[in-house]
Order: structure tokens, then sequence, then C-alpha cells
């Protein structure tokens, strides 16, 4: 099922990007669109000269505010397996030499081990099939210490039939967990401090009577 939801999901964002429907588009910045459900780089004390990895990392929007964040002397590298999206970031992200793209899934992230000092993400680990990879892949990455912000989908009380509804998967709710999974996952891959840092309603995709859905920022490090 995972290729199943792999292509399904890059089709959805392919036709996003092209401005065809598909994933909910929450906002812009400097021009960009952003299909996250929050601000992973809020509060977050990314420093000048530090290496910042972005799972999933769109057309660019998060990648641009890493980048300011970084400076010159940092670096910015964005992991997206969709084509399109990769093809948008490199557009909006052009003359910024502090910004890398690379192709790649994110159960399997073209990244060297202990390579970055942040790792973040927004909207994207809901709709992986493997979610326990890539928690391990994220402490894999990150340096001793290195810190992890990441914004996504929360739920519970998701009904058999939306988990097994495909367009729920690219609409991010179907792929999400309760937060205490996530945590939980979080932690079982070697991480620390994993917290909850804030939360909020999650008013895109579809609903379903009794089900709950929030976006979080989830927050901890590798030791």
């Amino acid at each position: 099922m995972s290729c199943s939801i792999h292509d399904s999901v890059a089709r959805a964002y392919t036709d996003a990007v092209a401005g065809r429907g598909g994933c909910c588009a929450t906002g812009e910045s400097k021009g960009v669109p952003s299909f996250g459900c929050g601000d992973p780089l809020a509060l977050a004390d990314v420093r000048p000269g530090q290496t910042v990895l972005d799972l999933g990392s769109g057309a660019g929007h998060d990648l641009l505010l890493a980048a300011d964040a970084v400076g010159p002397t940092g670096r910015v590298i964005g992991v997206d397996m969709t084509d399109a999206m990769l093809e948008a970031a490199r557009r909006h992200c052009a003359g910024r030499p502090n910004i890398e793209l690379r192709k790649g899934f994110i159960e399997s992230l073209p990244v060297d081990d202990a390579s970055v000092d942040w790792v973040i993400s927004n909207c994207v680990i809901n709709l992986s099939p493997g979610k326990e990879r890539v928690y391990r892949e994220i402490r894999r990455v990150l340096k001793p210490d290195g810190r992890f912000s990441i914004s996504d989908i929360v739920g519970r009380n998701l009904p058999a039939s939306l988990k097994a509804d495909q367009a729920a998967w690219n609409a991010c709710v179907a792929g999400a967990i309760p937060e205490e999974e996530y945590v939980a996952g979080l932690r079982s891959a070697g991480l620390i401090d994993v917290e909850v840092a804030d939360r909020r309603p999650y008013e895109c995709g579809p609903k379903a009577p009794g089900m709950e859905v929030a976006s979080a920022r989830i927050t901890g490090r590798r030791p």
C-alpha cells in the first residue's frame, strides 16, 4: 500500500502546485504558497551558520524562511519526492545559494548521518505510511544535541472508512495519528525532550462524527 500512497500523494501535490486543486494551500510568504498546517520555525532557535533540513519541502515556503534564519554562512536542505514541487522550489529559491534541493523519500533521506542542526517539517509526516522509519531517520541525520520542530496533523477517532480513503490521505487527514502515539514514536526512535509545543484546530479535509483533528507543533532533540 505504501507505493500507492506515495504515488497518489505525489499526483495530488503535482495538481496542487499547478493550481488544479488537490491539497489545501494554507497561505503564502514571499509569494510562495504553503501547503503546510503551521509554522515549524516559530520559536525555533535556528541560528546563523547552522544547517537546517526540511522534510517534504514542497514549493519552498519554509526553505526561504529557514535560509533567512541561517544566513549566508548557513545551509538549508530540502527533500521532496515530487518532481513538480522540486521544480517549483528551485524556481522560488533561485538566487539563494544557501538552499539545496534533493529528491528522495522521508523514510530514507538522502542526507549524511549526524550532519544537520535542525530538522523541520510542515504537514508531511502524516502522509507517510512508514512513520517509524521517518522518526529513525530524523535521529540519524541530526547532530548530537541537534533539534527538530515539526508541524503536523494529529487525530483520533478516525473511522476505518476514512483511513482507507486515498483522497483523505492526500488531504492530510487519514494518516493522522493521536499526538500521544506521535510523541511515543519519536521517543522510541531515541529522541528526547519530545513535547507538543502547541496545537490548534485543523479545518481542511473530510470530517466524521466524533473525529478530532488538530495541527500540532512537536519539538525535541537528539541526545
